[in-house]
């Protein structure tokens, strides 16, 4: 489980929720309630309320910290030695790298990172690029529809699949387990859901067995190939490590990459003057993903535990306190970015955080441009024109960020 995610559930369970908010809101001029459908819906708000008045909030709803300037977010999450990342899960038997400390996460990031090397992401561009062709072919007598549903789902689901080594005829299956486990970081869910997290990472450890079973006896060209065989002095994953290894890129390798394009697309509908740019400058797209990527981020806040008594911006922060990272609250810190709040493709300024920072900076993140790179330019290409149908509603969720749907319309190139 997320560690924000947990300590929301327990405080949840208070009565007391109004009036540690009201206490929160005296003590410092703001409070910041992760739950609310307001903050949900659009959180920059609530960040540049704290920004201005308490940068280092005291979350008293969390007993946590939350940090809104992009210097204290880059200066924690690049200080592994003073705060953890050791985060283990709940819900199901494996712990990731990405939920450990070194000398753990080194080890095993490294042996990881053997087999997802920028070039074998950058072999991958053909193949998304029919993967993007046929999604879009699918399309041809469509002029309204869903985007996440009919496109920015799929690409990323089926990449990674193929990647991992997934049969084309297990997909329907494998986007099930996908869906229920990415609920492990959602801040408040049933125990109808939890049974689901459960139940589908057990049937997808069972399911990776058998794949892993037969690839030791038949090496394929595929990722769970290729960790099999990653071995670096006499050191090898285990079975264990690998099975969450494999679980990780699962559903980091789908979640992000579907936010980044549902949110961009949305983003450019909203700039049609930054969306003309693009279509008139095909040359900045990198630019304009990484926008995008900054305009609003996939992934809003990374948290982290304090190891040792520290001061940040003149707050202490006692040892084993949370100190969450609002990554979207960085990426709008006027202090860096010049009118944070606008859209600009072409915008020159400090990188964003979307991806984090230090040793747990995303792995996969070659792999998200990439497909992004490849989804955006294919949309303008085939579509002259994308407008909104409907107003889009964000998803349930407090750590990643993203619509559940998008009603378009499109207009085609005239012949």
């Amino acid at each position: 489980m997320h560690p924000i995610a947990k300590r929301v559930r327990s405080s949840v369970r208070s009565a007391s929720i109004s009036a540690i908010l009201a206490w929160e809101r005296i003590e410092s001029g703001v409070s910041y309630n992760p739950l609310s459908p307001k903050v949900r819906a659009y959180p920059y708000d609530v960040y540049e309320e704290m920004r201005r008045k308490d940068p280092v909030h005291r979350l008293r709803l969390l007993d946590a910290w939350i940090l809104t300037e992009y210097e204290d977010v880059n200066r924690v999450l690049r200080d592994h030695r003073r705060f953890s990342n050791d985060s283990p899960d709940s819900y199901v038997d494996y712990k990731s790298f990405l939920g450990m400390d070194p000398p753990d996460h080194t080890r095993l990031r490294g042996l990881v990172s053997r087999a997802f090397t920028p070039r074998s992401v950058a072999e991958l561009g053909d193949r998304i690029e029919q993967i993007v062709e046929d999604l879009l072919d699918g399309l041809e007598d469509v002029d309204e529809f869903d985007l996440i549903e009919r496109f920015a789902y799929p690409l990323p689901i089926t990449v990674i699949a193929e990647m991992l080594g997934v049969p084309s005829e297990d997909m329907d299956v494998f986007e099930k387990w996908s869906n229920d486990i990415s609920l492990v970081i959602e801040p408040t869910i049933s125990d109808e859901q939890r049974s689901r997290i459960r139940a589908s990472s057990q049937e997808l450890f069972d399911y990776f067995d058998g794949i892993m079973e037969q690839r030791r006896h038949s090496p394929q060209n595929d990722m769970i190939s290729a960790l099999l065989a990653v071995e670096d002095e006499g050191d090898r994953l285990t079975h264990d490590e690998l099975l969450a290894t494999l679980l990780l890129l699962l559903v980091a390798g789908n979640e992000t990459t579907r936010n980044l394009i549902g949110n961009g697309t949305l983003a450019l509908i909203e700039h049609p003057d930054q969306l003309q740019r693009l279509r008139d400058d095909p040359g900045l797209m990198d630019s304009a993903i990484h926008e995008m990527l900054r305009y609003d981020s996939p992934v809003q806040l990374d948290g982290r535990d304090a190891l040792e008594d520290v001061e940040i911006g003149g707050k202490k922060i006692r040892a084993g306190q949370q100190v969450i990272s609002a990554l979207g609250a960085a990426n709008h810190d006027p202090a860096v970015f010049t009118n944070p709040r606008s859209l600009d493709i072409g915008r020159r300024e400090k990188s964003h955080i979307s991806f984090g920072r230090g040793i747990h900076h995303c792995l996969g993140a070659p792999l998200a441009l990439l497909e992004g790179r490849i989804a955006f330019s294919s949309l303008l290409d085939r579509f002259s024109s994308i407008s909104l149908v409907s107003e889009p509603e964000y998803r349930d969720q407090v750590v990643l960020r993203g619509v559940k749907e998008l009603w378009v319309e499109v207009e085609r190139p005239k012949p």
